[in-house]
């Protein structure tokens, strides 16, 4: 009997310090997505964002959204705690003066419209991933798998300008960035109950730091995937 209550409370303790490192990544992704909304909100209300969209900086901006994260992942053991939420909060900003560009092609009423469903979609998910006894790491693996595939046929349809591909890759993108949210979750949950917590405030930070950027990147996709359905395009 004694065992039990043992039992109970270790699992108590560490469900607490999940919910404490939960609460710790979801605080860095709001503050990511509010540093790229406001980013990308002031600067499609400046000259900048058209240069963006017209000239070479584009694809500048498009290859640091994509490498950064990248980097930040290998690098994540060599870097400071101070360092690593520097990182992520450039990236945010870059990732904003990127986004500046939707500003121009979408009115802003299907812009709100469409954050407010992908932020719908996205908590549904979250939740999912909290709560499900499923063990999820076989659909997150399956979900990868769709994502490499996102990205080939997207480089290919740079190529092919095929509407049908277009449609197809928004569809599939919908459903892997939904099923790599629920995955997502429940892997960072499963940190903070292995122990994070009792590491030392660096890798608690570096650790939250991570698990917010994947939290983000899961979001930002997911909107812009939404946005191919719902945007309606300027005059």
């Amino acid at each position: 009997m004694e065992y039990g209550n043992n039992s109970m409370t270790v699992a108590q303790v560490r469900q607490e310090a999940s919910t404490v490192f939960l609460a710790k990544v979801f605080n860095w992704m709001a503050v990511g997505l509010g540093l790229t909304g406001a980013t990308a909100f002031v600067t499609a209300q400046t000259a900048l964002a058209p240069l963006i969209l017209r000239t070479p900086l584009i694809f500048v901006l498009m290859i640091a959204v994509i490498g950064l994260p990248i980097y930040l992942q290998v690098r994540i053991n060599k870097l400071g705690a101070g360092r690593a939420t520097g990182f992520f909060v450039a990236y945010s900003v870059v990732m904003g003066l990127f986004l500046s560009s939707i500003f121009l092609m979408y009115t802003a009423t299907s812009i709100t419209a469409t954050f407010f469903i992908t932020s719908g979609m996205f908590g549904a998910m979250a939740v999912y991933g909290l709560v499900t006894k499923r063990d999820l790491s076989g659909m997150g693996s399956f979900m990868f798998m769709g994502l490499i595939g996102i990205i080939l046929a997207s480089i290919v349809n740079l190529f092919l300008h095929s509407s049908a591909l277009h449609w197809t890759i928004s569809v599939i993108g919908v459903i892997v960035f939904v099923g790599l949210t629920a995955y997502d979750v429940q892997r960072i949950k499963g940190i903070g109950e292995e122990g994070i917590m009792e590491q030392g405030e660096s890798a608690i930070r570096k650790g939250a730091i991570i698990g917010a950027l994947a939290l983000y990147l899961d979001f930002i996709n997911l909107f812009l995937m939404m946005l191919r359905f719902m945007g309606v395009a300027r005059d």
